[in-house]
């Protein structure tokens, strides 16, 4: 690791241990820079973990946690990586971005996986702790499903988009809207499924309150100023642990 990349004296690199390799930068198909420190610091927020928690279970100091988090040069090596993955119950693959390109799901199933039916209140709070899903909308060539960025406002999944585009085609229909979350280090996920009547909102005061309330803006850019609300008819959901 170069003088540029090595963390202020005092910050512990945790050298390897007997029998163990040598710490080595990662490969060349890991993250660029400053995405392994952004990936850290959301998936330990994730967790509802403090950075002096986090670092305490990994055996490292405080500060060099925040030095992996906030350096964009931080190359830290296999052990630490590992160490982490072990804390944050995640992989080191998803640390550095590995896995970003392929679809969720890939991992090995439990061997005795639980299932069970998630009732309305704990999807509705699943609901609210997302930002992108998937809306399945009828076209003249038949449904068509499309990520869209949404927000949880006053009980109802709002998105911005634009005039002629597919998410507008939900339009004065029924849909459906699908969020999800797949662990593949643990194996668990969730899905939740919502139906409902989608409709335009363009009355100006409805307009200005959804966007100072909706927290989530269309990943896409560009203009996308058309609201669109989707009322729930019915909301069911499922979760798998181990």
């Amino acid at each position: 690791m170069s003088d540029q990349h090595r963390p202020p004296s005092g910050r512990d690199q945790t050298p390897s241990g007997p029998g163990e390799p040598p710490d080595a930068p990662p490969t060349p198909e890991h993250a660029g820079a400053g995405d392994l420190g952004r990936r850290l610091a959301h998936r330990r927020r994730e967790l509802g973990l403090t950075r002096e928690d986090a670092a305490a279970r990994a055996g490292m100091a405080p500060d060099y946690l925040r030095y992996l988090e906030e350096s964009p040069g931080a190359s830290p090596g296999t052990n630490v990586l590992l160490r982490l993955a072990d804390v944050l119950r995640t992989t080191v693959t998803e640390f550095t971005g590995a896995s970003a390109g392929r679809p969720p799901g890939r991992g090995e199933a439990a061997a005795h996986p639980a299932f069970r039916e998630l009732s309305v209140r704990e999807c509705r709070a699943l609901l609210a702790s997302h930002g992108v899903g998937r809306l399945a909308v009828s076209t003249v060539s038949g449904p068509v499903v499309v990520p869209v960025n949404y927000s949880v406002v006053d009980g109802a999944l709002v998105f911005r988009t634009a005039p002629g585009t597919t998410p507008a085609l939900a339009v004065g229909n029924r849909v459906a809207f699908e969020v999800d979350r797949v662990d593949e280090a643990l194996s668990e996920g969730w899905s939740v499924l919502v139906r409902g009547h989608a409709r335009a909102v363009t009355d100006p005061g409805s307009v200005r309150r959804l966007g100072e309330r909706a927290r989530s803006g269309p990943w896409a850019g560009g203009e996308r100023e058309m609201w669109v609300r989707v009322d729930p008819v019915e909301i069911t959901g499922r979760r798998i642990t181990v």
